[in-house]
């Protein structure tokens, strides 16, 4: 691994406490980042900085709720307190809660696109005022939206993450139309199945709905029957797409989402 391929590099994650956003703070922080670590579960957030400190790295954490202006304000300030500025915000944090067309209600449409899309929304204004704010710099500033494979598509029995993850896509368009002039860009990846502690919720959830019968069924079923690697993912898969992003290696990109789902939604 190269240690300094992310030297310079001073990052905001969200959703950092466990799964994806933990292992991309701790490959980030490996490759010479420094990372503030932002999550509801200030517990879990102040463990993985620990880690990444024992481990030779430079980290710092915050309690962040993405639905809260102050917050995200906070979050970003506390960033550039701990690093001297803000470059790259990687805008990890999401939620899921399965149901059936007929099933959804107003709770669960407003609960799920609270969080995946005025979230992502209300993050990236907080670190892009910072980053306009900071002025010109030799490469250009990044934030990572992190999608979905329902940012391209979308199935029976979660529509609304779908919605959700279709409005990340937009952020990533729009935000790349309307940063740009700020020298921000603004790209994004899509996972697909990831065994992560989120989609172990959402295997039990699938389960409570009818959907399988027994735990772990969904990602066999969806490893076997959709993904042409045959195999669902590990945040390990994710790490090498999400450090591509946010080194200088990207830097002619904007407006892009990379699928990472083993050939689960080819384009």
């Amino acid at each position: 691994m190269d240690t300094t391929r992310l030297s310079g590099k001073h990052v905001l994650i969200t959703g950092a406490a466990q799964g994806m956003g933990a292992a991309v703070a701790r490959h980030y922080a490996a490759q010479g980042a420094k990372v503030c670590l932002g999550d509801i579960n200030v517990d879990g957030v102040a463990q993985v900085a620990k880690e990444i400190e024992q481990d030779g790295g430079e980290a710092t954490h915050v309690e962040l709720n993405v639905t809260d202006q102050d917050q995200a304000a906070a979050a970003v300030a506390h960033t550039v307190e701990a690093f001297g500025s803000i470059n790259v915000l990687l805008n990890n944090a999401g939620i899921n809660k399965p149901l059936f067309f007929l099933d959804i209600t107003r709770e669960n449409y407003q609960k799920i696109m609270e969080v995946n899309a005025w979230g992502k929304l209300n993050v990236m204004q907080a670190a892009a005022r910072q980053m306009k704010a900071q002025g010109p710099q030799d490469s250009p500033y990044k934030i990572i939206n992190v999608g979905s494979i329902l940012s391209r598509d979308t199935f029976d029995d979660v529509v609304v993450y779908g919605m959700s993850q279709h409005a990340v896509l937009a952020l990533i368009k729009g935000g790349a139309k309307s940063l740009m002039e700020h020298n921000i860009t603004v790209n994004g990846y899509a996972p697909g199945v990831v065994r992560t502690e989120m989609w172990e919720q959402l295997d039990r959830d699938l389960v409570e709905i009818g959907k399988f019968d027994k735990p772990g069924e969904s990602m066999d079923s969806l490893a076997e029957n959709m993904i042409l690697m045959k195999r669902y993912s590990y945040p390990e898969d994710i790490v090498g797409t999400a450090s591509f992003l946010a080194s200088p290696e990207s830097d002619y990109m904007t407006g892009q989402l990379i699928m990472i789902d083993g050939g689960m939604v080819i384009q």
